[in-house]
């Protein structure tokens, strides 16, 4: 199946495409920007109208030529799309050619379901021998147009740990002398996390997450929902297409960011409850070991249910993202007669658990921790 249509990011399309026109486009360039936004597609967007034969193409790709339709439905040889992946169990060459069947699985994935959300048992990212292959490739001539594009999606896994930074070491030489005919379109949510002798080498074009309307429009023209429930998932997105999609069911069940909304909220009720005993089994219900990415969502979605917290404390309801639920969050700000400076201070022990989970660190620890000190910074109890 081909691409799902670029949504909205009209006045950054029409800015980029000038470039391509007037032959200025960088040749590497940092899309930043919250998570879920359409960064990758946005990429994915700018390689076709690179790549677009038709030479009367203004702002959007013809979408017709050979070329536009072979990107759209991911098969230009000239248009490569990278992306952090699991480690494979190999080494040396056959590391490199385990990666490269791994992409070209999740490649296939994205071509039969546009709506594709990867799901890995480990934690995925950029590895050396990744990097030797996108060199590799960068160094060849392009087999159909002019120009090659390559597409690096979440570009900060190149360090995954402060101590392993070969693969973006390796990439840096690469944005040092790219290929004459090479434009490197690289992609971030935390881009303070890349190297800086990256981000001193690509332009940063700052991506804002879309309109609530925009993302809406996009459930309803592409998913088919009924514009009540895509306006009430739209309200949850924070203006991310890719967040939304992670909110609808999946399966039998809720989409993995609901799941983590849901734990947030059970999070939230369980530090302002009456005794210890909802903040132990809300500790003891979350898995030791394993599953830190899931473990990182839920912190995140509790942050959230916080500023929903410190936004009803503050009387301004209408900035509380989850709507449905401003009933239950006005009682508890009443119930425990909760201050704003309280959750600031909450929001704050939040962040410092999340950097704990980052490392190993037993997350029920840090749970009965955290839900104990929550509890005493919006109420000043133990």
């Amino acid at each position: 199946m081909p691409l799902i249509p670029l949504q909205g990011h009209e006045k950054m399309r029409a800015a980029l495409a000038k470039s391509v026109r007037e032959n200025d486009l960088p040749h590497s360039l940092l899309l930043h920007g919250p998570e879920g936004i359409g960064k990758e597609r946005f990429g994915l967007w700018l390689a076709q109208r690179i790549v677009c034969e038709d030479p009367e193409a203004a702002t959007e790709p013809c979408g017709k030529c050979l070329h536009c339709r072979l990107v759209e439905r991911l098969e230009h040889p000239d248009v490569h799309w990278f992306f952090p992946l699991p480690r494979p169990d190999a080494a040396g060459d056959r590391l490199r050619d385990k990666l490269e069947e791994s992409r070209a699985a999740e490649l296939v994935a994205r071509r039969a379901d546009p709506f594709h959300v990867p799901a890995y048992e480990r934690a995925p990212a950029y590895f050396l021998a990744a990097i030797r292959t996108l060199q590799e490739l960068a160094g060849n001539r392009p087999a159909m147009g002019s120009r090659k594009v390559f597409v690096v999606g979440d570009a900060e896994a190149m360090v995954p740990q402060e101590s392993s930074q070969e693969a973006a070491n390796a990439f840096l030489k690469l944005l040092e002398e790219p290929p004459a005919d090479t434009t490197l379109v690289l992609t971030s949510s935390t881009p303070g996390a890349l190297l800086p002798t990256i981000r001193s080498r690509v332009l940063p074009v700052r991506m804002l997450p879309l309109a609530a309307e925009e993302v809406a429009d996009f459930l309803v023209t592409r998913k088919g929902m009924p514009a009540a429930e895509a306006e009430g998932v739209a309200a949850l997105s924070e203006g991310a297409i890719g967040r939304a999609l992670r909110l609808l069911p999946s399966g039998d069940g809720p989409g993995p960011l609901e799941k983590q909304r849901q734990a947030g909220r059970a999070l939230l009720l369980a530090a302002t409850a009456d005794g210890p005993t909802a903040r132990l089994a809300a500790a003891l219900a979350e898995a030791p070991t394993g599953g830190r990415g899931e473990f990182t969502g839920t912190l995140e979605a509790f942050a959230v249910w916080l500023r929903d917290l410190m936004a009803a404390a503050s009387g301004a309801e209408e900035l509380v993202v989850n709507g449905n639920d401003v009933a239950m969050l006005s009682q508890v700000v009443r119930r425990r007669d909760i201050r704003p400076l309280g959750v600031g201070l909450a929001l704050d022990r939040v962040q410092r658990a999340a950097e704990l989970a980052s490392g190993n660190v037993n997350p029920q620890l840090i749970l009965a921790d955290l839900l104990r000190g929550v509890r005493r910074d919006l109420m000043g109890a133990a």
